[in-house]
């Protein structure tokens, strides 16, 4: 019969305690034996809730401490040699310090997961040799068995996966990485299946994006190589995110089942299902629950899904699940009291979409009279959703698909722009600034938290925030930076602050989910279509502007980031979409430049995340993405300098695009990737402005000045001095006050010194 499978589970809990334990531990509050304790409670509270659902093939081994991959190169000894790990298990304080970095050593790199705004901690290989240090799936399927009598899924990262994520190796390199790690994996798995565990969830998401042929053949090889002395574990190969590159040899693999995307990527997956038809021998894992936006599934239209890859599989052998791990939504939707009931009823987060998943798993086994009752109120919800007035706004639909979408070019050429600006703001070579946000201190929480909850004014919050924007203007002028920021005390988050101020979003209590670390986010939906409907930024901006003679830059959020970074309307594309908000977007920063703001920046750092996983559908992104950003910056003056910023993933590939975005100033992240970054400006001359980022803000760590100096020299040696800024890497927000201050103050002197050396301290 069919069965139910679950490829992975958030890992914060529902109120995310996840999230307070590990911040807890890193303030010293509790102990390690605590925080161990702490988050054993935690996995077993959300297996229990999959068990007492019925599930049939529970994940273990998903849950972490910080990221999988890292767990992963914990696992196997990937360990960067400046933490100084000799063998053996890996300590938690190594663990996460190479996470988040300590005093004498910078944090490995972070970037995004494929296309998804989750972040994992970048293997780092320098030649080492790899090691078993522990085997964690298995010692997750046995605390699952003990404690809860549950026959689980270990889940790992695969081996083809994990190279591809890696960094410093040559292509030389891969095949003795690859004989590296075939031993371990085998022993991992051999010991798994001398614990008598039957299924092991392997993922390779990689196969989802444009491998070449001879790439999958040596995937090929690994698996022929791992399942060699297996007789009894069943390995299923988990793919999601997209369409697997090559469909007949990934069916092919050497193992038990296949697990693919049928949300993302699953028209061809369909296609291909039907062309070549799948295995009689393996299991077909068919991910029929959108496992990253939270939408209640039309069961009606995944029930008529099933019908056609029933057609090619067998029940016995076919699983249903969510497309991909479910640390991508909320844990639950019984926690949000406040939703319109309509909305509400529209939505569904991880343990709704379990509960979807056993009614499709009824229909199957019993047939769809079985499930009657919850088909006609699915139907009834969505029916009563898809008629809001809110979704369907013919002026914003006519708007957003007009003319005005072909009006996205600056007046004058970046050269012409950019004499006209230094004649206007008369900066010094290597303007320092920051990225926009400073501390959210726990004062600054508490009093947004008693405004929103009526306990003081409107006029007392406002008088709030304008003290801590008069402080931090005294403080950045005090600094000695040149172009300033407000500090966006207001916000709570830079795109949920956007959302809450127009039409069309809609926000959650508690729907948090992992971004990094113990970073969650709770995303606005966008259920409707987008309008703007007053000024988002002009009041604290021109406040702060007011209160120095300096540059005050106004700080937006741009229309993709704003995209990804929501829980995005499933009836329009996503292009669609993002006209929308460009054009909303575009009123604002006309209001910015009327209230005598003209430096203004619109970050997009969801910009390379939103590109797709097949290369040959990069351009069309690239095309609609960088055109809604000059659609919302192009009716500026000359004089007014746009800016924006972008951080944390792989822009080597697409540095065009960056400059077809046509900003006068972009910042970049580069401290985590160790100046990696202006080695593509070898290849590439980038013409515009641009900060590459000088240290990394998501680590506790105050960097030394020379730290910031090699960077700062790097970039020298592919950048001209008079479109190189200096910044940090992101917005500031997560730090402590005295943190910022000594890291910018570094800064600073790191500007001053290089200044110096090139005999500008004085020229402007």
């Amino acid at each position: 019969m069919v069965k139910s499978s679950i490829v992975g589970y958030p890992v914060i809990g529902e109120n995310r305690e996840w999230k307070r334990a590990l911040e807890a531990f890193w303030a010293e509050k509790i102990s390690e034996e605590e925080l161990l304790r702490t988050t054993k409670d935690i996995r077993l509270a959300n297996l229990k809730k999959q068990q007492d659902a019925g599930v049939d093939r529970i994940a273990v081994g998903d849950f972490t401490l910080y990221d999988r991959v890292l767990d992963t190169s914990a696992m196997f000894g990937i360990i960067p040699s400046r933490f100084h790990w000799k063998d053996g298990q890996v300590s938690t304080s190594t663990y996460f310090s190479m996470a988040r970095g300590h005093k004498d050593a910078v944090a490995s790199e972070m970037t995004k997961w494929f296309n998804t705004n989750y972040h994992y901690i970048v293997p780092e290989y320098e030649g080492q040799r790899f090691q078993l240090t522990e085997n964690k799936p298995l010692t997750a399927y046995r605390e699952a068995k003990k404690e809860l009598g549950i026959e689980g899924k270990p889940v790992l990262l695969g081996p083809y996966t994990l190279l591809k994520l890696s960094k410093g190796y040559e292509e030389i390199d891969v095949p003795s990485i690859i004989l590296q790690l075939i031993p371990l994996y085998q022993k991992v798995l051999q010991e798994l299946q001398d614990e008598g565990v039957q299924w092991v969830q392997i993922d390779e998401p990689i196969l989802c994006t444009s491998i070449s042929s001879d790439e999958m053949k040596t995937v090929t090889e690994i698996y022929l190589q791992l399942t060699k002395n297996l007789d009894s574990l069943n390995i299923l190969v988990q793919t999601y995110f997209d369409s697997v590159e090559h469909f007949e040899a990934t069916c092919a693999l050497p193992v038990a089942g296949i697990g693919l995307d049928f949300v993302h990527g699953g028209v061809k997956n369909l296609e291909n299902l039907k062309k070549y038809g799948f295995p009689d021998d393996k299991v077909l894992a068919a991910g029929i629950v959108d496992g990253r936006n939270i939408w209640r599934a039309d069961l009606n239209v995944k029930l008529s899904l099933l019908e056609k890859i029933q057609q090619h599989v067998k029940s016995v052998n076919l699983w249903i699940q969510p497309s991909s791990s479910l640390l991508h939504v909320p844990v639950t939707i019984q926690s949000e009291q406040a939703l319109d009931s309509t909305i509400k009823n529209a939505l569904s987060f991880a343990d709704e979409k379990i509960k979807e998943l056993n009614i499709l798993k009824a229909a199957l086994q019993q047939g769809k009279e079985s499930v009657a009752p919850y088909i006609k109120q699915n139907e009834a919800a969505l029916t009563a959703f898809n008629q809001l007035p809110a979704r369907k706004r013919e002026e914003i639909r006519q708007a957003s698909s007009g003319s005005i979408l072909s009006d996205s070019k600056r007046n004058l050429t970046f050269a012409e722009r950019k004499l006209k600006q230094q004649e206007k703001f008369q900066l010094p070579v290597l303007p320092t600034t920051t990225i926009g946000s400073f501390p959210q201190t726990a004062e600054v929480r508490k009093t947004r938290t008693k405004w929103r909850k009526g306990e003081i004014t409107d006029q007392q919050y406002k008088d709030f925030i304008k003290a801590e924007i008069k402080e931090w203007i005294q403080i950045q002028e005090e600094l000695g930076l040149d172009v300033l920021v407000h500090g966006e005390f207001e916000r709570t988050d830079m795109v949920e602050y956007f959302g809450e101020k127009l039409d069309g979003f809609v926000f959650t209590e508690k729907a948090w989910v992992q971004s990094y670390g113990s970073r969650c986010v709770k995303p606005p939906i966008i259920y409707g279509d987008v309008v703007f409907t007053k000024p988002m930024t002009v009041e604290e901006s021109v406040y702060a502007k007011s209160l120095t003679d300096h540059e005050v830059k106004g700080m937006l959020t741009g229309p993709v980031t704003i995209l990804n970074w929501s829980f995005v309307r499933d009836d329009l594309t996503r292009e669609e979409v993002t006209n929308q908000i460009a054009l909303a977007l575009r009123k604002e920063i006309e209001s910015l430049e009327a209230a005598g703001i003209h430096m203004i920046q619109v970050d997009e750092p969801a910009l390379r995340e939103g590109l797709p996983l097949k290369q040959s559908e990069w351009d069309h992104y690239l095309d609609w993405a960088v055109n809604a950003f000059r659609v919302a910056t192009a009716s500026v003056r000359d004089t007014t300098q746009i800016h924006t910023h972008m951080c944390y993933c792989d822009f080597n590939h697409f540095i065009e695009a960056i400059s077809a975005l046509d900003a006068d100033v972009i910042s970049i992240e580069t401290s985590r990737s160790h100046g990696d970054l202006v080695e593509s400006f070898n290849e590439y001359h980038y013409d515009k402005g641009i900060g590459l980022g000088v240290y990394d803000i998501h680590s506790p760590r105050v960097p030394a000045v020379e730290e910031m100096t090699e960077i700062i020299n790097k970039g020298l040696e592919v950048l001209e001095p008079s479109q190189f800024w200096i910044n940090p890497d992101c917005g500031l927000k997560t730090r402590k006050r005295e943190e910022t201050v000594a890291a910018l103050k570094h800064m600073v002197i790191a500007t001053e010194q290089a200044r110096e050396r090139l005999g500008v301290s004085a020229v402007k």
